[in-house]
């Protein structure tokens, strides 16, 4: 299956990030792990490579996609008997292609030339299956912006469409999302067996190193899709959302709980979620975008109010000299001494600027800014419960109410203004993006966040799921 590829300039948090704590938290815990730092990508000592590829030039990204081919073919070795029964049989040809050489070979019936993928085939007439993928833009690439343990999840997410030919978990006529989020629950899974020091070749830490691997699965997301392009919510790949959930269950619950995927498990976890852009009054597709303005925000709280129902709901102050305390957490802070939100408009704008997709960018936007707002209401919410707001519990109880609320804003709510604010397709891959990058939304007062995006965009998802008394029984 094809695999576009989108990058990113960086996925480090801007803001501070915790010391893991000694104590077996489940802060500093990644589906189970503890969150560590330290190498990721290929061992020194990797054993040598047992495959060769057909038209490789024998350079390094051949190499580092040769030892991930062995790693990931070891894994299913060990696994595979386990999860459906019977011994595993390794894909029969791997292709190497240079997408920046016009007389790149054709691959499965498709032309490489400009085709910067990697891709599993089974060509109709052929007893054969391939794996095939390009030296020239895409493992380069990949390997500069994300790290070899990332190359390593894409084979193990192309090897995942041939788990499910081999285990016959899928058909000619199964949706494409279906095989997608499978094939991503199944990287999930070989990602987990590296962190846990299982393979020789690769290592994997679980915190930044770990970041930099949903950083990649979340740049071959799908573009935002319009009404005109409803089919492709099922022969899509998934949305940002779509692909971390599967990458987390993976490697969570492993390949068993990968096989269980289908098209009602998908639309049941997308839920309410708005997945196509609607058309607005003159009949064109909207751009899911509001502007950031005071206006905005200002509704943005009557909603929230509305949603939570606080006895005391906090304020919205746009000057920054307006808390005692001073800005903990910008461009937005919760002012503890007055229950007020303060928002450093500029800033805020900034970090909500549209990303675009030729940009290399992690997906941002309206919802960049507006989440983040609505994290600092979630802190009020804490704040009258008695709440420690500088815990680290804080920072992953934050985001868990975030995600309630996102998730009630994907519903018209009446306001008593008249004014409405409505999530849009989109938005929630924008939170998603920060979650990563910044981590703001899984934030305490203070603007510290826990140091694996795994954690925080697991509590963001909880919430999303969830309700605000399941946050805090949780959290």
């Amino acid at each position: 299956m094809l695999m576009p590829l989108l990058l990113v300039a960086a996925c480090s948090s801007q803001h501070n990030v915790r010391t893991p704590d000694p104590a077996d938290q489940p802060e500093y815990r990644v589906g189970g792990l503890p969150v560590v730092e330290g190498p990721s990508g290929l061992r020194d000592n990797a054993p040598g490579l047992r495959r060769g590829a057909d038209g490789s030039d024998g350079g390094p990204a051949d190499a580092l996609v040769l030892a991930a081919i062995d790693d990931v073919e070891m894994f299913w070795q060990q696994v595979y008997p386990d999860t459906f029964g019977t011994q595993f049989r390794p894909v029969d040809e791997l292709v190497s292609y240079d997408s920046l050489d016009p007389s790149s070979p054709e691959v499965c019936g498709v032309d490489t030339y400009d085709m910067p993928n990697a891709m599993w085939c089974a060509p109709l007439f052929s007893d054969k299956e391939y794996i095939a993928w390009d030296r020239g833009f895409l493992v380069p690439t990949g390997q500069q912006y994300f790290g070899d343990s990332a190359i390593a999840a894409l084979i193990a997410h192309e090897y995942g469409h041939a788990v499910q030919s081999s285990a016959d978990l899928v058909g000619f006529f199964t949706e494409t999302i279906v095989k997608e989020q499978q094939a991503d629950c199944f990287a999930g899974a070989y990602s987990r067996w590296v962190a846990e020091g299982k393979s020789p070749r690769f290592t994997l830490s679980t915190g930044e190193g770990l970041n930099r691997v949903l950083a990649g699965a979340i740049s071959s997301a799908d573009p935002v899709w319009s009404e005109r392009e409803s089919e492709m919510v099922e022969e899509g790949h998934g949305t940002a959302l779509d692909r971390t959930r599967a990458f987390q269950q993976g490697f969570t619950d492993g390949t068993a709980s990968c096989a269980a995927i289908d098209l009602a498990v998908i639309e049941q976890q997308r839920g309410d979620l708005p997945i196509l852009l609607q058309r607005d009054s003159t009949g064109g597709t909207q751009s899911g975008e509001l502007p950031l303005d005071e206006s905005t925000l200002s509704t943005l709280m009557e909603l929230l109010d509305q949603i939570h129902r606080p006895p005391s709901p906090p304020g919205l102050s746009f000057d920054t000299e307006s808390c005692p305390e001073g800005p903990a957490s910008p461009p937005a802070s919760y002012c503890a001494s007055t229950n007020t939100i303060v928002v450093d408009l500029p800033g805020l704008q900034a970090m909500s600027v549209p990303a675009r997709r030729e940009d290399y960018s992690l997906p941002q936007g309206d919802n960049s800014g507006l989440s983040i707002v609505t994290s600092r209401y979630a802190m009020s919410l804490q704040h009258a419960r008695g709440r420690p707001l500088d815990a680290p519990s804080t920072a992953l109880l934050t985001a868990c109410l975030t995600g309630v609320a996102q998730g009630a804003m994907a519903e018209p709510l009446d306001l008593p203004s008249g004014n409405t604010l409505q999530l849009a397709a989109g938005d929630i891959d924008e939170a998603i993006g920060g979650l990563l990058t910044n981590g703001l939304v899984a934030g305490t007062i203070d603007g510290l966040t826990v140091p694996a995006g795994f954690t925080r965009i697991e509590a963001f998802r909880a919430g999303l799921a969830g309700s605000e008394q399941t946050c805090l029984q949780q959290y």
